[in-house]
């Protein structure tokens, strides 16, 4: 009977290695959504950035074309200085959409907010894959120590339990350190 005993008290520790590979694998899961999601996010504002961006930059090329045009009528015509006030006031309204720090809607600001988003992007991409190998090795974790249920085999729970340590120091890397490991870049 004690070796029944034995099996029994291995099978425990085995189903709690499993509950505990199970929680760190939900964890992992939510975690490479939220990072997925964040990514998305990201690429969408990144997009849409940039598409501001180039919306200031065709107005602008019209209206340097416009001024460019005004440029050409002969100075002494009647109507000069009304042509030099608007020329003026384009300079004043291209030289805002270049550059305007007090709204950030210059193209020189929007670059930079399309740029940063990106960036953003980018990090919750290698975020999200380390989340996702910490969940494989998770989920492989568990399938190894189960098999140990069936098998008997000590060593599937060694296995299992190292993939677990495994995926804890990926989703360790993906939390503090996404930058880290250049396979994901």
């Amino acid at each position: 009977m004690s070796g029944h005993g034995a099996i029994e008290g291995s099978n425990k520790k085995v189903a709690l290695l499993i509950s505990v590979l199970a929680l760190f694998l939900a964890l992992a899961e939510t975690l490479a959504k939220g990072a997925q999601t964040e990514a998305l996010s990201a690429n969408v504002e990144s997009s849409n950035q940039w598409a501001y961006y180039q919306a200031r930059t065709i107005r602008g090329t019209i209206l340097k074309t416009a001024d460019e045009t005004l440029a050409l009528i002969p100075p002494e015509t009647a109507n000069a200085p009304a042509i030099a006030a608007k020329r003026a006031e384009w300079a004043k309204t291209m030289a805002r959409w270049e550059s305007d720090p007090a709204t950030g809607d210059g193209r020189k600001e929007l670059q930079e907010k399309a740029r940063s988003s990106q960036e953003h992007r980018d990090l919750a991409l290698h975020r999200y894959h380390h989340y996702e190998f910490g969940s494989a090795a998770f989920q492989i974790g568990i399938v190894l120590a189960s098999a140990q249920v069936i098998t008997g085999i000590a060593a599937l729970t060694l296995a299992g339990g190292f993939l677990g340590l495994a995926g804890l120091v990926m989703l360790g890397f993906g939390l503090y350190a996404p930058h880290f490991l250049p396979f994901f870049h």
